[in-house]
């Protein structure tokens, strides 16, 4: 660098930026060893902020300008590398400044919003609601003191013996991506294959066991593609149940375990989860029609010919959580959810490395997307199951749908009946994932390094995996550090290797063992994955660590215990460096086979340490941190011996019983809303669920076909909704419609309202959608145009391309739209159109819906259109309506929300208003706030709600959380194939 003096000053420019370069007070000390006796700022700048920006291409610069021998051509490159090195510090400079400044607004609107929420509450609040965490439950529902709080192993099996043996309850499971079956799990093989898949496969094989639990489905993708196994191709596969000594499992004819594999997305093609989010309704049609047949498939076997349907369904990660939520609201059960990897933590995590934008990041994960579906989950589940305190303080609380204290002050007031003013919190519940221990035996022998057997029983032969791992080491009797973790940045591999390199006396008492999944070639792997192994690889050729580290390329899922087998058998120490994991499961696994721990201390690892205190936690980002504690624990064998007997005395916490214990006990906790049908004289049967459940989606993602066929098939060649829907949502009705339209608007609603009260006792006997039962096809007509004619147009072509159908009554035709049902009336009779032509009519974006009745007298309005609205369907979307409470916050908003010269974008509209759907105005579309700031603001206040823009951005609709036009179709079809 001589001559250079001004890249010098960029450097230390530069370095400023960063951490700092006093190696006195730095704990990287191979970052900033001196060469030859004087620091290398260079050196320094490479390894500490060229990788950290994962700009390996300047790494690579580097190299060549360095070996470059001419003295000119070397300082060219040295310079332009530094003017890169500079741009980089200088745009994650940038991103951190807009990061902040966005966490500050965030804070600022939930305070914000939290204290709206309180005013509209304060007549109400008391001392308890103010925080006093002394004498209140925590607002997670369990004590904060001392370790994870169990429940009594027999009063539990006796009270859910009691309360679940009768019923032979029903549940649903959802994991849509990865490669899921029930035996040798290719966990590993990709980013998507791995602890969740052996965690849902697991719990549902767990589930399965437990008294009263007659069947559990886990719902997942069908994959046949040539790339994978033909068993991913597979319908259903039964999960064969752990050794069960001691449980009573339910012997039927479709009772146990099952995973049932759904069709959807491309049908030869293995996708990763990022590409699935497109195809999550289509999954949802299928695997409703799966649960309606299962459901009454288990009536015939179990419920006296009555559907017997879930009592929950349990939507796992973002996508099934989105999943579980439409299924949840169009069945009527509770919903739960697990999230596991949380998007809003996964984003702050990557804005933090400073390596991406914010757009570059949503682009390559769909982070946005998976953030609203977890929102959307938050708004739909009566409880969500959280690994660790953890994941609720640090993780669920930077999401706008939940607030700790919010949370605290609502929980307050339901225990003592006071009006939430239509507010709701899920509840927050910590369950330690399971793990079945039957299979795992510690011997003394695997302590003492002695071989198990006798003269009488001789040993066993050695697991093949063991030859595999033990030829890679010089000294294959050391005490083996093992780690088991993909090769993903997250995981910290590289840092364990660093450690591991630099400890001249750990690398003298231990080997390392790195399995890292399964591959075949690092060119096949994915460039993430790839890069993570080369960095390892050449770690271990910097530090000549040839015969003190093993990484094998293959095994199969039935050798991990094995592998913990031989890990203990050295009297060797388990690792997780991850900088942060959910849960840990591999802490557990190892535990129960007599491994002490070494993990990192953010996240779910330090509640299994409070647990088990089987091992030491660490700082995953201080290299030197790791290398002391592994030393420790190697080299003082009292100590190994001591986290060793605590963790196998304090293990059977975490079994699968103990989990499936408390599981069905928050789930006996939840207030039923399954529907109760019942069959009157003519054959069909109707609703009398007591409250509805829950559901959530914008229409644009729905995907039912417009063509349904009434035997569950359907027509490849079909329109799809979500298109339909979409124009539907950008139509426009022009203003001398209005009038023409809402001439009797006012008391055709009030008719309504009369009609309905006189109707409420009859709501159970009538014969809801009896023409749509004996139809073989249904067209819906999903239209919202800006003019009449359009409409009409639409409708009269529809019902031309019918034919012949139509005049046969064989063709049904439902008309849905964002109008009131006086609109549609009004449509029609400018059309000269016949009302008795529908079968059903979706009105005000999904808030009501109507249907042909068959008796003469039940008249709609002085119109006479002989439709009744589904009172039913009111209470089915009613569960979570904020109502008055949801009206007022509104139409505060509403009043907020001025231009530049004070005067309002958006005005409530009461003629349109309903009682299932707000109506506003919107005077000035150019000016319209996103519809995602709105959503923003109520869920912020706990008020669940669907907003959404119609006719062309001229109206703003705000219905039920469960409501929507496409929701509505859902409802129609369980109605009608039950």
């Amino acid at each position: 660098m001589a001559g250079n003096d001004w890249i010098n000053s960029y450097l230390e420019a530069i370095l400023d930026v960063g951490p700092g370069i006093d190696a006195s007070k730095s704990s990287k000390s191979s970052l900033l060893l001196r060469e030859r006796g004087r620091f290398s700022p260079t050196r320094y700048f490479v390894e500490e902020v060229i990788t950290g920006f994962d700009e390996t291409d300047l790494h690579r610069s580097w190299v060549k300008a360095s070996s470059t021998r001419s003295p000119q051509e070397r300082n060219t490159r040295m310079e332009n590398m530094c003017w890169r090195i500079w741009n980089l510090a200088r745009t994650k400079k940038q991103i951190e400044g807009e990061e902040a400044q966005r966490m500050a607004k965030r804070r600022l609107e939930r305070e914000r919003g939290r204290r709206e929420a309180t005013a509209d509450m304060s007549e109400d609040l008391s001392e308890g609601e103010k925080g006093d965490v002394v004498s209140d439950i925590s607002a997670h529902g369990d004590s904060t003191r001392g370790r994870l709080p169990r429940i009594s192993s027999v009063d539990v099996m006796n009270t859910l013996s009691n309360v679940f043996k009768e019923r032979k309850i029903y549940i649903v499971l959802i994991s849509l991506h990865g490669l899921i079956r029930g035996e040798n799990m290719e966990l590993g093989r990709d980013s998507d294959t791995g602890g969740q898949v052996k965690y849902v496969v697991e719990l549902a094989r767990a589930l399965g066991m437990m008294p009263g639990v007659y069947r559990v489905d886990l719902l997942t993708r069908q994959v046949s593609a040539s790339d994978v196994d033909w068993s991913y191709g597979e319908p259903t596969e039964m999960l064969t149940p752990f050794g069960n000594e001691g449980y009573i499992h339910e012997m039927g004819e479709s009772s146990g375990s099952y995973i049932v594999r759904i069709p959807f997305g491309p049908r030869d093609k293995y996708v990763p989860k990022e590409l699935l989010w497109p195809h999550i309704p289509e999954f949802v049609d299928g695997a409703l029609n799966h649960i309606i047949q299962m459901s009454k498939v288990l009536g015939e076997q179990i419920g006296s010919g009555e559907p017997v349907w879930p009592i929950a369904i349990h939507g796992h990660y973002a996508d099934a959580g989105d999943s579980a939520a439409l299924l949840s609201g169009a069945l009527n059960v509770p919903m739960i959810f697990t999230g596991h990897s949380l998007g809003r933590d996964k984003l702050e995590q990557l804005l933090k490395q400073g390596r991406q934008s914010r757009e570059e990041i949503n682009s390559l994960y769909k982070i946005m997307r998976r953030i609203e579906a977890e929102e959307l989950s938050i708004d739909a589940s009566e409880v969500i199951i959280t690994s660790t305190r953890q994941e609720i303080d640090e993780q669920w609380s930077l999401y706008d749908g939940f607030d700790v204290k919010l949370e605290r002050k609502l929980r307050a007031r339901i225990k003592r009946n006071v009006s939430c003013y239509g507010r709701f919190m899920p509840r927050m519940v910590v369950i330690p994932p399971g793990m079945e221990f039957h299979h795992i035996v510690p011997h003394d022998g695997d302590i003492d390094g002695e071989t198990d057997g006798s003269e009488d029983t001789p040993a066993s032969p050695d697991p093949p995996i063991w030859s595999e791992i033990m030829r890679f080491f010089s000294n294959p009797r050391k005490p083996m550090i093992l780690a088991l973790a993909r090769p993903d940045p997250k995981k910290n591999i590289t840092t364990l290797v660093k450690a591991f390199g630099e400890c001249k006396p750990l690398r003298e008492l231990a080997n390392l063992t790195l399995i890292m999944g399964n591959r075949e070639g690092i060119d096949e792997m994915s460039s993430t994955n790839a890069s993570v192994l080369l960095s390892i690889l050449k770690l271990i050729d910097k530090y000549d660590l040839y015969g003190q580290v093993a990484y094998p390329k293959h095994h199969k899922q039935s050798d991990v215990p094995d592998i913990y087998r031989l890990a203990a058998k050295t009297k060797g120490v388990f690792i997780n460096p991850a900088f942060i994991e959910p849960f840990g499961l591999t802490l557990i696994e190892a535990a129960a086979h007599g491994l002490p721990m070494v993990a990192t201390k953010n996240g779910g690892p330090v509640d299994i340490h409070r647990v088990l205190d089987n091992g030491l936690l660490v700082d995953p980002h201080n290299q030197q941190d790791i290398a002391n504690a592994l030393l420790k624990l190697v080299a003082d064998k009292q100590l190994w011996a001591r986290c060793r007997q605590n963790g196998l005395k304090n293990i059977h916490l975490f079994s699968w019983p103990e989990h499936c214990k408390t599981y069905l006990s928050r789930i006996a906790s939840c207030k039923p809303r399954q529907p109760q049908w019942k069959r009157n004289d003519d054959g069909f049967e109707n609703s009398e669920s007591d409250s509805p459940g829950d559901s959530l989606r914008d229409i644009q993602d729905i995907s039912l076909n417009l063509r349904l066929s009434m035997d569950g098939d359907k027509n490849e060649g079909s329109a799809n909704l979500d298109k339909a829907l979409d124009l539907d949502e950008n139509a426009s009705m022009k203003s001398k419609l209005e009038n023409a339209v809402f001439s009797w608007s006012k008391g055709g609603r009030d008719s309504q309202k009369a009609v309905s009260s006189e109707k409420t006792d009859q709501s159970a006997g009538l014969n809801r959608f009896p023409a749509l039962r004996r139809r073989k096809h249904i067209f819906v007509i999903a239209v919202d145009s800006d003019s009449i004619s359009d409409i009409l147009e639409v409708i009269k072509m529809v019902f031309e391309a019918a034919g012949e159908e139509k005049s046969s009554g064989s063709v049904g035709f439902i008309l849905s739209t964002s109008m009131t049902i006086s609109e549609i009336s009004s449509l029609l009779i400018s059309g000269g159109l016949n009302a008795t032509e529908f079968d059903a009519f979706i009105c005000n974006s999904g808030g009501e819906l109507y249907y042909l009745s068959p008796n003469s007298e039940d008249m709609l309005s002085p119109s006479g259109l002989p439709f009744v609205v589904d009172l039913d369907y009111h209470q089915h979307i009613e569960y979570r309506w904020g109502g008055e409470g949801l009206r007022k916050t509104l139409v505060r908003w509403a009043v907020d929300k001025k231009g530049e010269n004070e005067e309002q974008i958006v005005t409530q509209d009461e003629e349109r208003s309903t009682k299932y759907c707000y109506a506003f105005k919107v005077e000035n579309p150019s000016l319209i706030p996103h519809v995602k700031e709105l959503r923003k603001q109520m869920r912020i206040q706990a008020l669940r709600c669907h907003v959404l823009y119609c006719q062309n951005g001229s109206k703003l609709h705000v219905i039920p959380v469960l409501a929507s036009r496409s929701q509505a179709l859902r409802y129609m079809l369980k109605v009608i194939r039950v």
